[in-house]
């Protein structure tokens, strides 16, 4: 039976694992707003799933009273699609930071993005492997200084919003974890939103590498009259150098993966082996 909380708060979805990460961390900001936007939108806890990989970030399920799946390095995507095929009823939320996703995961990206599943992804961005102490991640500006890449960062820096537009992922936004309020209402949006839900989350390392101030900066919200369906709009806002746009770039609502596979299960006839091997007699 689902457990319905009349009038949830963010404390409901707490579980009682205390957050490990470093002080200052953007993480907790991230986690602030997951706990409002599910609190929002009253998620019953036992039918909401959050699914992560590897890497600091990645240790959200702990930290959240719903159903969590630890995964491995750079698996969260295909994880969390393969529950949604299977348990349609569920909200799934998959989690995890820029290595995760954009460096080992991104293949997973490509094809969940061409898929439509209806899931939401948060990215938590922080430019930097934190958890392996401090190295470049598929994020890290070019020329940036670390420990892997001690005379620079010789490639470029990889766009994850610019990314997600050109592989026609049906709903594109980006936070701050500086500002859990507008992110958390960007998570309840992606969680209401049919199909694929990308939002990608700054979230500074101040440990490893501290761009709270430049992204302070930056930050700046999108203008309440931008057109939503307007994608050459959006990949021209993701492409800005100067500021990081926050808000909603692109959104549209179109048939899911998982809503036509169960059509068809549900209108498909019984499959008559015997006809399909005439086909190779």
């Amino acid at each position: 039976m689902t457990q319905t909380i009349i009038n949830p708060t963010p404390k409901d979805y707490k579980s009682e694992v205390k957050p490990t990460w470093c002080p200052g961390c953007g993480d907790f900001g991230v986690l602030n707003a997951a706990f409002r936007g599910l609190a929002e939108l009253k998620l019953p806890t036992d039918q909401t799933v959050v699914v992560s990989g590897i890497g600091c970030s990645s240790r959200f399920p702990h930290f959240m009273k719903t159903f969590g799946f630890h995964s491995v390095h750079g698996r969260a995507l295909p994880v969390a699609q393969g529950l949604k095929m299977a348990r349609p009823d569920l909200n799934v939320i998959t989690v995890g930071g820029d290595g995760d996703f954009f460096s080992i995961g991104a293949g997973h990206l490509i094809h969940a993005a061409l898929r439509n599943i209806d899931i939401t992804v948060v990215v938590m961005d922080n430019e930097i492997y934190g958890l392996t102490k401090g190295q470049t991640s598929p994020t890290s500006p070019q020329g940036h200084v670390t420990k892997s890449t001690p005379y620079g960062l010789l490639a470029s820096q990889f766009n994850p919003i610019a990314t997600a537009l050109s592989l026609n992922v049906s709903f594109v936004a980006r936070g701050y974890s500086a500002k859990p309020k507008e992110l958390a209402a960007l998570i309840q949006q992606g969680v209401q939103h049919k199909g694929f839900s990308f939002i990608h989350a700054l979230s500074p390392c101040p440990t490893f590498y501290h761009t709270f101030d430049a992204w302070d900066a930056a930050v700046t919200s999108i203008e309440d009259t931008h057109d939503t369906h307007d994608k050459a709009k959006a990949i021209a806002l993701a492409l800005e150098t100067e500021r990081q746009y926050t808000g909603i770039f692109f959104k549209e609502e179109r048939t899911t993966m998982d809503q036509a596979a169960h059509q068809l299960v549900q209108q498909s006839k019984p499959f008559e082996i015997g006809q399909y091997m005439q086909r190779y007699a």
